[in-house]
């Protein structure tokens, strides 16, 4: 597949509750890993990638992330205010009028990642084949995940080769699972069309695109660092700056 979404939506409207005092003043997308805030990491990666627009949704100190945004010019990017927060679905429903029907690339602005030959969101557009797929998971095996400590995975993959994707599940195992979701996915903007609620998670989404066997991953090649805590942050950038690597 050569197919490449024009348009993506950058979850920004998280209260970052786990990260204060940092984000007592600061939201989280704009605390910066290497040197660079977490929001224009993702909106760099689109750019290359060859997106066009970027809706980015705001909710805490959204006044910040409003004022950021207006310094990039070299991509077009619409801000989705939201007075409540709609957690992951929502955010993306809330949004629809502004993404269009085509598949569109869906990111998390606060889990920095490392490319690895080919950039993620490249082997992403390569890997999603929409006769097969609703969505299309960037994953990382959960032992190479750094900033998970006790998570106990996400999925199970049926075809588990870094170069293609695989059908995922986790409905009836039980975890350890051995891949963790890292932020960015495509997804087809219409699954959410069909959903009453208001305030919900992409799970819902994801667990109806796996009863139909069309959730899919793809294994990251890279590195990344969740950076869930303040601690999490500082031994982030510790890693950068001392070239110890992620």
């Amino acid at each position: 597949m050569s197919f490449i979404p024009h348009t993506a939506f950058v979850l920004a409207a998280g209260l970052g509750m786990r990260m204060r005092p940092l984000t007592l003043e600061t939201p989280k997308p704009l605390l910066k890993v290497g040197g660079e805030t977490m929001l224009d990491q993702v909106l760099d990666r689109l750019v290359e990638a060859g997106v066009k627009r970027a809706v980015v949704n705001a909710h805490y100190k959204a006044e910040q992330i409003e004022a950021h945004i207006k310094t990039h010019n070299n991509l077009q990017i619409v801000l989705s205010k939201e007075e409540v927060l709609l957690d992951t679905g929502g955010g993306i429903k809330n949004a629809l009028p502004h993404l269009g029907n085509d598949p569109i690339f869906a990111i998390n602005s606060d889990l920095p990642w490392r490319d690895g030959a080919v950039p993620a969101l490249k082997r992403l557009a390569n890997a999603f084949n929409p006769d097969a797929m609703d969505c299309l998971l960037l994953l990382m095996p959960l032992e190479k995940a750094l900033g998970f400590k006790g998570a106990k995975g996400d999925f199970f993959m049926d075809a588990p080769n870094i170069e293609i994707s695989g059908r995922i599940t986790r409905k009836d195992t039980q975890p350890p699972r051995p891949y963790v979701f890292i932020s960015a996915q495509v997804i087809k903007p219409g699954l959410f069309n069909g959903i009453t609620e208001t305030i919900f998670s992409n799970n819902i989404i994801w667990d109806a695109a796996e009863a139909k066997g069309r959730l899919y991953g793809l294994v990251h090649d890279g590195t990344c660092f969740h950076v869930g805590t303040p601690e999490d942050l500082a031994e982030a950038n510790r890693r950068l700056a001392d070239n110890t690597g992620w």
